[in-house]
């Protein structure tokens, strides 16, 4: 599967915000929308309703799956929140008892996005006690993702051209930098502990992770065959099996 840099924006590592701190906070209050294209936050000056509880939740999913989709498939600017409401299947002043504007939708979605990845990255790393047995797993756990869900691959890579285009997004994006780097530095640790990894390498084994997570966590344009052989490629030169030096 896989921003205006590597392990920042767009980086498929999670991100330190609880749940529960996501989409349902802005569900206060907010000034009704006339269904238009536009982006921003309604101006009326009306109260808006809470949606039933009933429906929250199964609403809130389709907004972000279907912003998702469409910010992965056209970038930011490209997309309405017209666009998203229609295929979310809700009326534009509906989705805005969710989010406030655009850019609201955009950070959402990531975090969204970050959360799904942390749990399946958080299993994969539990499933061993080395270094390399970590970076194997998660590797395998971002070639599962990619299958099933390319739409993840997609947006992380076009979060790293949107950050690039629009400062906006970068700005709001990069609050989170600091958490997805630390999984980096994690992974490392346990390598130091083991002694898979020398301490005086430490820095280029961050480097390392960081360059072979992101690259092989955004997929877009590559088959899964291909990123199968690049996955084997990365662990096979890790385990000295299909590479020789001649110096």
């Amino acid at each position: 599967m896989a921003g205006a840099d590597l392990g920042g924006r767009g980086a498929l590592i999670a991100t330190s915000e609880p749940p529960e701190e996501c989409v349902s906070r802005h569900t206060g209050l907010v000034s009704e929308q006339s269904e238009t294209d536009g982006d921003q936050t309604p101006s009326s000056g009306r109260r808006r309703g809470r949606p039933p509880a009933t429906d929250s939740a199964d609403t809130r999913r389709a907004i972000l799956e279907a912003a998702r989709a469409l910010f992965a498939e056209r970038g930011y600017a490209a997309v309405t929140n017209k666009d998203v409401a229609s295929a979310a299947g809700i009326t534009t002043g509906a989705l805005y008892h969710y989010v406030e504007s655009k850019l609201d939708l955009y950070a959402e979605v990531d975090r969204d996005m970050q959360r799904t990845i942390y749990t399946r990255f958080q299993d994969a790393v539990g499933s061993s006690d080395t270094f390399l047995g970590k970076l194997t797993a998660v590797l395998e756990a971002a070639h599962r993702m990619g299958i099933e869900d390319p739409s993840l691959a997609g947006f992380v890579g076009a979060v790293r051209t949107d950050a690039r285009r629009h400062p906006e997004i970068d700005e709001r994006l990069s609050r989170y930098a600091e958490a997805r780097e630390q999984f980096f530095v994690d992974m490392v640790d346990v390598g130091l502990a083991t002694g898979e990894i020398e301490a005086t390498h430490k820095p280029e084994m961050v480097e390392f992770v960081r360059t072979v997570l992101v690259g092989l966590t955004e997929t877009v344009g590559m088959s899964p065959e291909q990123h199968r052989r690049a996955v084997d490629a990365v662990t096979g030169l890790l385990r000295g099996t299909i590479f020789t030096p001649l110096d």
